[in-house]
């Protein structure tokens, strides 16, 4: 039974996310601030800051395995970082963004990557926000576009070990009643599910001859062109 490990795997995506990798086989691990009580059969929940060496140490013992096949780097904060003007944006909240999403995935990928076996997998969470941007979003986006950097960086210093690629999604809820003007801009013609970026990690943890990539899933967003009128 391979064996993966699945930061953020409370939230949202993180979830839907173990949930797909148990039912392809796997035995799942969720790192997350917050331990679920009741984290879905196949999937052990662990108590973890990847933010924090310390925390990552700890979980990763805890944890007690002696090989890992695959790694999700999921996890983020926005810490009221996105929408807050440059200007008053604090260093405690920048910092906070950055060192949950780039330095998390850093410490984890350093900690990790030693029980990784030939043709381990690394999956990093980006964002569609890496690549375009609304205004008052720059923790965030700097963040993510560290991410994709990170990415191909690992991706030659790992290999041929260890395969290292990114996820960059765009817009994904879990909301069940969305209006039909938020699901038709998108020329897919609708928002993305959990669902869809599951499917992508699963895609890149059997994908043998890819590494360093970024795959965007927005529905294809960031291909159409928008005019005010």
């Amino acid at each position: 039974m391979k064996k993966a490990i699945v930061t953020g795997g409370a939230g949202l995506i993180g979830t839907g996310i173990c949930e797909a990798l148990v039912l392809r086989g796997f035995e799942v691990a969720s790192f997350d601030l917050v331990e679920k009580p009741h984290p879905g059969e196949g999937v052990r929940s662990i108590q973890c800051d990847v933010s924090d060496e310390a925390s990552v140490e700890i979980a990763v013992a805890e944890l007690g395995w002696d090989r890992v096949d695959l790694l999700v780097n999921n996890a983020g904060a926005t810490g009221g970082a996105l929408g807050t003007p440059l200007l008053d944006l604090s260093l405690g909240d920048w910092r906070r963004v950055i060192d949950s999403h780039l330095t998390g995935a850093f410490l984890m990928t350093r900690t990790v990557a030693p029980l990784m076996r030939e043709g381990g997998s690394i999956v990093n969470m980006a964002s569609t926000r890496a690549f375009m941007s609304e205004p008052n979003s720059e923790a965030y986006a700097a963040s993510k576009g560290g991410l994709v950097a990170l990415t191909h960086a690992l991706a030659v210093s790992l290999g041929p070990k260890i395969r290292v690629n990114a996820i960059a999604p765009g817009w994904i809820s879990g909301e069940t009643e969305l209006s039909q003007e938020d699901e038709a801009q998108h020329p897919a013609g609708r928002v993305g599910r959990s669902k869809d970026i599951a499917d992508a990690v699963l895609y890149l943890e059997s994908a043998g001859f890819v590494t360093g990539q970024v795959l965007t899933v927005d529905g294809g967003m960031t291909r159409k062109m928008i005019y005010a009128e």
